[in-house]
């Protein structure tokens, strides 16, 4: 399975506009005023945003409002990666903040690196997962067979399509041998389900999941171990820019550089967006975290300073 094909088992469904429609959006967005080598930079940037990531959709707003609250116009436009890639190297798009490596983008880089800025990582776990309820008496994959009727004897995915559950068909129940186990494909908005009713009730409950995701902020739950890697390695998520657009923005580049998220605080703020907030309102979802997170733009400027 392609690395694209991995990580659209971490997404929820998109809707992606056409093709015709995004291209009028490309020229509706395009960035020629904040071009690199401009006397007077503007202060509109764009942010591209994939369609259903959401943790870039959480970043991204996060981030505009803190350039909105330095005297930023700031446009976010969402589509699909390839097209957010694309409308990057060609300068459409100033910057965006979900690019998977070494695995999920590498065809992107490579196609497109020579025309986008690195400005580093802001998040190092990006993984698939099986998990449990955190205080299940197992911690590793290579127990669960031997305790699987402490579990109904199930473990619950997602949706039949998602890389996710090939993953854990093809690689980690063979490899822990749990063949016995029934594997319920669902969907994603089921599989929550079954997770908050199991935990509600103080019962066992194993699922298909994903970091980052908002249920770690949202039910007591843990990942279970996999020495074998059969799930796959944690990947980083990227922050890249067009061309020039350091040379534009020195100091966004440099807050954006200086970026870094802890679990607590990323899944905290999906929480708020995609969970307590039904993804209704997410610029009103991001300031109620920052007034949870008082110092989180102070300490960001601090670390951007160095």
């Amino acid at each position: 399975m392609s690395p694209a094909r991995h990580h659209q088992a971490r997404r929820r469904t998109a809707i992606v506009a056409s093709s015709l429609a995004l291209g009028l959006g490309l020229a509706a967005c395009a960035s020629g005023e904040t071009g690199s080598g401009s006397a007077e930079p503007s202060k509109d940037i764009t942010i591209a945003i994939h369609s259903g990531w959401d943790e870039g959709i959480a970043v991204s707003h996060l981030f505009k409002a803190i350039l909105e609250d330095e005297g930023y116009t700031v446009r976010t436009e969402t589509a699909d990666p390839g097209v957010v890639y694309t409308g990057m190297a060609g300068g459409d798009f100033d910057v965006n903040f979900d690019m998977w490596l070494p695995l999920t983008h590498a065809d992107y880089l490579e196609k497109y690196g020579d025309d986008l800025e690195d400005l580093g990582y802001w998040y190092d776990d990006a993984k698939l997962t099986v998990a449990v309820n955190e205080d299940a008496p197992v911690d590793s994959l290579a127990d669960l067979a031997a305790n699987a009727d402490l579990f109904d004897n199930r473990i619950v995915g997602i949706e039949s399509g998602a890389g996710l559950t090939r993953i854990t068909q093809d690689e980690a129940i063979p490899t822990y041998g749990l063949d016995d186990m029934d594997f319920v494909i669902s969907s994603t908005p089921a599989m929550l389900a079954e997770l908050k009713s199991k935990t509600d009730a103080g019962e066992n409950v194993a699922v298909t999941l994903w970091r980052p995701h908002w249920a770690y902020d949202a039910f007591p739950v843990k990942d279970l171990e996999d020495p074998e890697g059969a799930m796959g390695d944690a990947e980083k998520i990227h922050s890249v820019a067009r061309t020039g657009f350091t040379e534009d923005h020195p100091d966004v580049a440099s807050w954006i550089s200086a970026l870094t998220l802890s679990d607590e605080q990323l899944f905290s703020l999906e929480n708020i967006m995609f969970n307590e907030n039904e993804g209704s309102d997410n610029d009103a979802s991001v300031r109620e975290w920052l007034e949870a997170n008082p110092t989180f733009v102070d300490d960001l400027k601090a670390a951007a300073k160095g």
